[in-house]
């Protein structure tokens, strides 16, 4: 019997550059075994996890499958949940050391198998495509950045078209009917913080349908863009926290540090997602709540055209975003292209097969 894959984002291209969220895939104190990958573009990091990931589900392993921001089609990692395992791409943006070596921590080297004399040949190219993508990332960010202005238009304007005390109700409403059964403690359950969806250079892309499938209750809170119902999602988050339940928090693109839009509750098989134009999850077999019929209070003309405004100009800046992306994946495909010739493949087959087995043991 295959396990179950999950896919989600462990970090994301946002206004405030590449956000990182990599510290929470697994503590040191819980996981069993921690490898880091080096090397650099194009020595086969995603193929190498992918297969080991799939050899693993192969076996009856639940495996988390950790895609990068910058090539949706890549993974940055992944995680073997049953076993408290993962394998992380440890070089940039992302960098990932060990942090107890031989304890919790190893390093597969992958630059061990390059041909280091041929590579260095090209030293004048590579630097001036790695320089091309450093600029275009740069220009990535100051269009996100100029985005997230425009957000905090429409939400300033979009927010007060609802009380706050609506929201609260909301809140309580799904406190009473999920969580009341559960008594308070002292031992506060887990917080993992990651994104359901990221900025891409194929468009802003998400895993929803995956990480809620076979989720027992599944709620969405269907929104315009500019209501925050991270404000929903905290509390829900915080009474969970306070029942010794371990959550999953799912983080907004454009508000990375502190808006949340979507939250697992695994032990209650209890999930609870926000859906709009950007992120949208289809409802069958999930109950709905409507916020679009909760607004109970009328904008002015200029306002609403303020943020009419301001929204068409966020989507068509995050669609700018989205072309840079492009072009750095363009040039990032050129730089493997000077490595995977290269790289001695076989080696690294080998390598990934020993690394199975030690996986195994570990099982």
């Amino acid at each position: 019997m295959s396990g179950k894959a999950r896919h989600y984002f462990p970090g994301n291209n946002t206004p405030e550059g590449f956000f990182s969220y990599y510290h929470y895939i697994l503590s040191q104190h819980e996981a069993k075994k921690i490898w880091c990958i080096k090397g650099g573009p194009g020595v086969g990091k995603s193929t190498f996890m992918k297969k080991i990931g799939k050899s693993i589900l192969s076996l009856g392993y639940d495996v988390d499958f950790l895609h990068c921001s910058s090539d949706n089609s890549s993974i940055d990692g992944i995680v073997i949940r049953d076993l408290k395992i993962s394998i992380i791409d440890g070089t940039k943006p992302h960098i990932v050391d060990p942090i107890n070596p031989a304890a919790v921590d190893s390093i597969i080297n992958l630059g061990d198998y390059w041909n280091e004399p041929a590579i260095r040949k090209n030293k004048f190219e590579l630097i001036r495509i790695n320089e091309n993508i450093k600029d275009l990332f740069s220009r990535t960010y100051n269009y996100l950045a100029a985005a997230e202005k425009m957000y905090d238009n429409v939400s300033s304007i979009i927010g007060k078209k609802l009380k706050d005390g609506e929201l609260y109700k909301i809140a309580a409403s799904l406190i009473e009917e999920e969580l009341s059964h559960k008594e308070l403690t002292t031992d506060i359950g887990q917080l993992k913080r990651f994104f359901a969806s990221a900025i891409t250079p194929t468009g802003i892309e998400n895993y929803l349908d995956v990480l809620t499938e076979g989720y027992e209750k599944v709620y969405i809170l269907q929104s315009p863009i500019g209501i925050n119902c991270g404000r929903i999602l905290s509390l829900v988050l915080e009474s969970a926290l306070y029942r010794g339940l371990d959550v999953e928090a799912f983080y907004c693109s454009m508000k990375p540090g502190d808006k949340i839009e979507h939250l697992l509750i695994p032990d209650l098989s209890v999930a609870i997602v926000t859906s709009n134009e950007y992120h949208m999850i289809e409802p069958n077999g999930k109950t709905l709540i409507d916020i679009n019929a909760l607004e109970s209070q009328e904008l002015s003309q200029t306002q609403a055209h303020i943020a009419s405004d301001s929204l068409e100009r966020m989507d068509d800046l995050i669609n700018r975003a989205v072309e840079c992306l492009g072009e750095a994946k363009k040039e990032h495909d050129h730089l493997e292209s000077y490595y995977i010739p290269n790289m001695d493949f076989s080696k690294i087959e080998l390598l990934r097969r020993e690394i199975e087995e030690s996986i195994k043991k570990l099982s």
